[in-house]
């Protein structure tokens, strides 16, 4: 039987659907609501500042309604690792600009000073697309008040409403009311208002009950220069951009640079016992350095030292709260998001990454353009994409503030350093939006490549070949090239966010069924796929996500009888000696031209030949194949995972290269064009040219005879 917030939700559903501004019939890919949606969020520190943001850009009207007097944020520092910092950074925010540094060092060490291991990060960072940063908070905020409200930033400019504490909201009606009895009246309310959310128990009818979690912090700042003006204290932070952590058998300190690394944030964890020891206590109260040089009497004699230092006026002390995972953070028209939703203990500094994880999918599950009937139903999506993974690393940061036993910890603080770090929430919500989109139409008309989504319109149902083969290797990102992954059976073989992929041309010549003519192909491969069968066993090659050719009578045969994702271009090729240039076009409208200069023979860029699968460790070309069902829009005769394994490629019929020229100067522009440009094109197209090139890694042109066979091309399983 329906819960009573189940049929509430069936109800305000039915409502909207016969409201006058509804959802089209039928337009599940397209939102051409002409008005902005208006949006009340509650509360105006980070999580509602970053939902201002990511919804402003959406073209939404957004106010907030913060309680207290003035917005500006306390606590000292927060951590910006490379997921969270990926998604201020395509907001256009930097955060070396407002004082951040770089995290190239760990240093842990036990609590009477000895160190345990010194990390050096600089390597291992690179494997991330952006960087993991240190950076004061309050020097956040102010950014993020600045670019949510800024005129000059694409969008509506956010309004802040300060001094006005909500007291209810109206979940089905969208209905905000502050405590002077003000009624505010929005398509979506977002209760971005921390761990003492008011808006929780407007989800599930009761206010949750929060917890000690046993712990309590210290949190000051120190001003570096005064520790490197003391001998004692000097070593301990000689180096730049290092994070270094003390740890006792129930207590710790941790302490890292911001500022430019010139202010030392120092949060010293310990039982809440020794600090908040009566009823009375605020959860947050000013604390006294004699208080935390007793809390932390054992500890290293230097690092006590460092705290003495702080400003006394300065220095907070905060109980750790925790609370039960809510069973829902949406309900009709209202949606909690960060420590409203789910708390986070300080222990892996994920707490505001989280929060701004789940203001990028709110963005992205609400574009410009979206009906307010459609709300409730994006809500919950919006919660289906972030529940599992903000809960899974709340719980990993529980686990990472245990208490040691026998001297050691009972977790390894960089166990899930791929998982935290190594996802992109923009990439990943937009995935599983337009998959959800899709998934709401059963009649979209659906043709390889598969990659890139539903077509608009239905389609129409050896010789000794010469060929001229070039190919440019990139590097660019994981988290991007994973949405264009057909099934989840594919996945890349590294947690790497930076990958490799390649644009590769061949023309053909002498073609014996052509008479003695030629064509041109050009397709994206995407390197270091791995593919899981059902029993768990995997390979891994290139995907081959698209391929164009300029010839109609090639794609169909090479299809639908050997997997291949072939679809009709114009494919445009200049070779001269020295530079190679192609432009793929359809009907004079460009979207792909790459070129090729300072060839020369044999010169810089000779690498394996990574296009056609025989990289290290890869097993040969992968592929998806779609074939759709005769007259049955939205089903599959057949799809399944193809490979073209090197290892079968008959002698006779591999290519014999005759010449190769190589350069590592080259440049790739992908445009994606718009539907009347490209109606039959702009789907695979706007995939193109979303995918970011951040480096050149090798460019070649062969020349030769025979041609790459693949007729040897077989099912996966």
């Amino acid at each position: 039987m329906p819960s009573v917030i189940e049929r509430e939700l069936v109800d305000s559903n039915n409502f909207a659907k016969m409201a006058i501004n509804r959802t089209p019939p039928g337009k599940h890919l397209v939102h051409d609501n002409p008005h902005p949606l208006k949006i009340a969020i509650v509360g105006a520190g980070l999580g509602g500042l970053c939902a201002a943001i990511a919804l402003r850009r959406q073209g939404h009207q957004v106010e907030l309604y913060e309680q207290s007097k003035s917005e500006t944020e306390i606590g000292a520092a927060v951590h910006l690792a490379p997921n969270a910092n990926g998604i201020l950074r395509r907001w256009g925010l930097l955060a070396e600009t407002f004082g951040a540094n770089n995290t190239d060092g760990i240093v842990e060490r036990r609590f009477t000073g000895e160190i345990i291991r010194d990390v050096d990060l600089t390597t291992p960072n690179k494997m991330w697309q952006h960087p993991w940063q240190l950076v004061h908070r309050v020097a956040l905020h102010s950014k993020l008040k600045e670019t949510a409200t800024s005129k000059v930033e694409p969008g509506i400019p956010a309004v802040i409403r300060n001094a006005s504490k909500v007291v209810h909201v109206d979940a089905g009606a969208g209905i905000v009311t502050l405590e002077d009895g003000t009624s505010i009246v929005a398509d979506a309310v977002i209760g971005a208002d921390g761990v003492y959310s008011q808006t929780r128990r407007f989800v599930h009818g009761k206010q949750t009950h929060l917890f000690s979690s046993g712990k309590a912090a210290f949190r000051f700042l120190i001003q570096k220069k005064n520790a490197l003006g003391n001998p004692l204290t000097a070593a301990l932070v000689a180096k730049d951009n290092v994070l270094t952590m003390w740890y006792g058998a129930d207590r710790r300190v941790v302490m890292y640079p911001c500022n430019h690394n010139e202010t030392l944030n120092l949060v010293c964890i310990h039982p809440d016992s020794e600090s908040h020891n009566t009823q009375s206590d605020a959860w947050d109260k000013q604390g006294s350095i004699d208080q935390v040089l007793k809390v932390f009497g054992d500890f290293d004699p230097a690092l006590k030292q460092l705290i003495s230092m702080v400003d006394e006026s300065e220095l907070k002390v905060w109980r750790l709260l925790d609370m039960e995972k809510l069973p829902s953070w949406t309900r009709m028209r209202l949606a909690l998001l960060g420590d409203a939703a789910h708390p986070f203990t300080p222990h892996q500094g994920q707490g505001a990454g989280q929060a701004i994880e789940d203001a990028a999918a709110l963005g992205t599950v609400l574009p410009k353009g979206t009906y307010p009937s459609d709300i409730p139903e994006r809500l919950q999506l919006y919660e289906k994409i972030r529940y599992r993974r903000a809960h899974t690393i709340q719980e990993y940061s529980r686990q990472a503030g245990r208490d040691w036993i026998n001297g050691k910890p009972q977790i390894d603080m960089m166990s899930y350093t791929a998982y935290n770090f190594g996802h992109d929430e923009i990439d990943n919500s937009s995935n599983v939006f337009k998959r959800w989109l899709w998934s709401q139409n059963p009649n979209l008309n659906w043709r390889m490549p598969v990659s890139f989504g539903p077509t608009l319109e239905p389609h129409p149902g050896h010789s000794q070949r010469t060929f001229m083969t070039a190919s440019v290797e990139f590097k660019t990102s994981r988290t991007y090239l994973e949405t264009l992954l057909p099934i989840d059976s594919f996945k890349f073989k590294s947690p790497a966010t930076i990958c490799t992929a390649s644009i590769s041309a061949t023309t053909y010549g002498n073609v014996s069924w052509l008479g003695g003519g030629g064509y041109s192909q050009c397709g994206l491969y995407i390197h270091g796929v791995e593919y899981t069968r059902k029993d768990g066993s995997s390979i891994t090659g290139t995907y081959l996500a698209v391929m164009f050719e300029d010839l109609a009578d090639s794609p169909v045969s090479n299809r639908d009888e050997l997997g291949m994702s072939k679809l009709y271009c114009q494919l445009d090729i200049t070779d001269k000696p020295e530079s190679y240039c192609l432009i793929a076009s359809w009907r004079g409208a460009k979207f792909l031209d790459f070129s090729v200069e300072g060839l020369v023979a044999d010169g810089p860029g000779k690498e394996n030949d990574t296009v056609s699968g025989e990289g290290e460790g890869e097993f040969g070309i992968l592929t998806y194949r779609y074939i759709p069902a005769v007259n049955e829009l939205g089903k599959a005769d057949a799809e399944y995972a193809c490979v073209v394994p090197r290892a079968e490629k008959p002698k006779t019929i591999v290519p014999g290269v005759n010449s190769m020229k190589c350069s590592t100067n080259a440049t790739i522009t992908l445009d994606a064009g718009d539907w009347k440009t490209l109606p039959t094109l702009y789907h695979i197209a706007s995939g193109l040219a979303g995918i970011p090139i951040y480096d050149i890694v090798s460019a070649k042109v062969e020349e030769g005879l025979g041609s790459a066979e693949v007729a040897v091309c077989q099912r996966i399983e």
